[in-house]
C-alpha cells in the first residue's frame, strides 16, 4: 500500500473543501450572518436618526440663544447639573464619549460587567442623555455615543439569539463598534480602519469578512436615507510637493502637541491638578457639573461663534473661508471640550476635536502665506484629531472621506503620524485605551474587595466556601485582563 506524505498537495483539499462546505451551509453559521447583517442595518437606521434628533436638540438650544443670549446662563449649568444627577446611579456607564466602554467590553469577557456597559438600557439611554447634552449646549459629540450605541445592539442582538460565549460577543461588539462609527460619519472605510486601529488593535483573518459586511451594511442603510454626501462637503485642494509641505511639518507637530495635551487634561489622575479635579467632583459632583457649565457659557461670550455643541458649522465654516475672523477659536473650543468633559456628562470628542483642529489650522495657516487655508486648515483638523486619540490612521482616512479628498490623503496621513508622534511625548498612553482602563481597574478593585468580604464570611462560617460562594452568586471569579483573545475576535 502506497503511503501519501503528508506533504502532498492532494491530501488536503478535500478536508479543506469540506470544511469551507460545512461553513458556508451550517444553519449556525447562517444565523449568525443574518443576525449581523439585521444588526448592522438597526445600527445604521439607530445612527442617521440619532444624527436627526442631534441636530434638532441642538436647534433647540440655538433658537434659545437667538432668543435672549442671556438664557444659556441658566439654561447650561441647569442641564449640566441634571445630567451629572441622572448619571449618578445605573446610568453612570452613560457618561463620557462611549468608546472606551466599547474597548473595555472587548478586553473583559465578564458577562455582567459586559452587559452593565453595553446593555439596551444603556445604549438608549447613552442617547437620549447625549441630545439632552446638546440641548443644553454642551461642547460635545455625537460620534462616540453613535459607537456606544452600536456596540450596544449589536451585542445585545447576539446575546438575545443565544451568540453569549465570550468569543462570539467581543465579535459582536467589535462589528457594531465599526458600524457605528461609519453609519454616524457616513464613513465605511474609516469604520474598518478604527475597528482595527482602535478597538481591536490587531487584525486577524476571521473578523474581515463578518466585519466588513456589517460596516458595508450599516454605510448603505446611511448611504440610502441621507445621500452620498460629505461631512463637511467637497474640498477641493491639493498640498504640490516642495515648500508647501512645510504645512505638514507645522501641523503635525503643534496639533499633535495640543491634542496630546487635551487628552492628558481628560484622563484622570490621582495627583497633581488633574487629581484636584477629580477630588472636587467627586466631592460634589452636581456643583461641579453646573461650574463647568458656567465655564462653557462664559469662554462663549469671548467668541463671536459661539463654542456650544459640536462645532460642527464653525469647522465647516472656517474650512470654506466663510467663518471671518477666527481669532483664538481654536484654543476657546478646546477650552470649552475640556469643561465639557470635566463635567461628566454623556457626549463624544470626535467631533469638537475637528472643530478645534480647524480653528488651529486657521490660525496656522496665517504664518503660511504661500501654502492655501484650506489645506493648512485640513491638515490641522486631522492631526489635532490624531494627537487626541493616537490613532494616525483612523484620523487621516476620516479626514479624507469627511471632505471627499482624495489627493490630500498623503499630507493627511504624514501630519496624522508627526501627530501621534508629538501627542505621545504628552500623553503616553492613548486617551480611549487610558479611559477604558480606568473602568477595568474599577471594575477588578471592586471584584477583589466583593471576594475578600465573602472569603471572611466564609471563614466565619456564614457563607460556603469560595467556589461555593461562587455557584451561589452565579459570579465567576474574576478574569484577568485580557487585550488578545476577546479583543482580537
Amino acid at each position: 500500500m502506497s503511503q501519501v506524505s503528508p506533504d502532498d498537495p492532494h491530501e488536503h483539499p478535500p478536508v479543506s473543501w469540506r470544511a469551507a462546505a460545512h461553513r458556508l451551509f451550517s444553519p449556525v453559521q447562517w444565523r449568525r450572518r443574518i443576525l449581523f447583517w439585521s444588526g448592522a442595518i438597526m445600527v445604521g437606521l439607530s445612527a442617521v436618526g440619532f444624527a436627526h434628533l442631534a441636530d434638532q436638540a441642538f436647534g433647540v438650544f440655538k433658537r434659545v440663544v437667538e432668543h435672549n443670549a442671556y438664557w444659556p446662563f441658566l439654561l447650561t449649568p441647569a442641564t449640566f447639573a441634571l445630567l451629572a444627577w441622572l448619571t449618578q446611579g445605573f446610568l453612570k456607564t452613560t457618561r463620557g464619549s462611549g468608546i472606551p466602554q466599547a474597548i473595555a467590553a472587548l478586553q473583559i469577557d465578564d458577562e455582567p460587567f459586559r452587559r452593565g456597559l453595553l446593555s439596551l438600557r444603556v445604549a438608549l439611554g447613552k442617547m437620549a442623555l447625549t441630545l439632552v447634552a446638546l440641548i443644553g449646549g454642551a461642547s460635545v459629540g455625537r460620534e462616540g455615543p453613535t459607537v456606544h450605541v452600536g456596540a450596544g445592539l449589536l451585542y445585545s442582538l447576539g446575546r438575545r439569539f443565544g451568540f453569549d460565549d465570550p468569543a462570539a460577543s467581543a465579535r459582536f461588539i467589535l462589528a457594531g463598534s465599526a458600524a457605528g462609527l461609519a453609519a454616524a460619519f457616513n464613513t465605511p472605510l474609516a469604520g474598518v480602519v478604527f475597528a482595527i486601529e482602535e478597538m481591536s488593535g490587531a487584525f486577524e483573518h476571521r473578523m474581515s469578512g463578518i466585519l466588513l459586511t456589517a460596516v458595508i451594511i450599516a454605510g448603505v442603510v446611511s448611504l440610502g436615507i441621507l445621500g452620498n454626501y460629505a461631512y463637511f462637503g467637497h474640498v477641493s485642494v491639493g498640498l504640490p510637493l516642495g515648500k508647501a509641505w512645510i504645512a505638514v511639518l507645522v501641523t503635525g507637530i503643534l496639533c499633535g502637541l495640543a491634542g496630546g495635551l487635551f487628552a492628558r487634561t481628560i484622563i484622570p489622575a490621582s495627583g497633581g491638578f488633574r487629581g484636584l479635579v477629580g477630588r472636587l467632583r467627586n466631592r460634589q459632583p452636581i456643583v461641579f457639573a453646573a461650574a463647568c457649565g458656567l465655564a462653557l457659557v462664559l469662554l462663549s461670550q469671548l467668541s463671536e461663534s459661539g463654542l456650544y455643541g459640536t462645532g460642527y458649522a464653525q469647522a465647516r465654516s472656517i474650512l470654506e473661508g466663510g467663518m471671518g475672523q477666527v481669532d483664538a477659536y481654536g484654543l476657546l473650543k478646546f477650552c470649552g471640550n475640556i469643561a465639557s468633559y470635566w463635567a461628566g456628562i454623556p457626549g463624544g470628542i470626535f467631533s469638537p476635536a475637528l472643530s478645534v483642529g480647524a480653528g488651529f489650522g486657521a490660525n496656522i495657516s496665517a504664518f503660511l502665506p504661500g501654502t492655501a487655508p484650506s489645506a493648512v486648515i485640513l491638515l490641522a483638523m486631522a492631526a489635532y484629531l490624531a494627537g487626541v486619540t493616537q490613532s494616525p490612521l483612523t484620523a487621516a482616512v476620516i479626514s479624507m472621506e469627511l471632505t471627499a479628498n482624495q489627493q490630500m490623503f498623503l499630507p493627511i496621513l504624514a501630519a496624522c503620524l508627526l501627530a501621534r508622534a508629538s501627542s505621545s511625548l504628552i500623553c503616553r498612553k492613548p486617551v480611549y485605551r487610558a479611559l477604558a482602563d480606568n473602568l477595568i481597574d474599577a471594575y477588578e478593585k471592586l471584584r477583589s474587595e466583593t471576594e475578600a468580604a465573602e472569603l471572611k464570611l466564609s471563614e466565619a462560617g456564614a457563607l460556603p466556601i469560595a467556589d461555593e460562594a461562587d455557584e451561589v452568586l452565579g459570579q465567576p471569579a474574576p478574569p484577568a485582563r485580557n487585550s488578545g483573545a476577546a479583543a482580537s475576535n
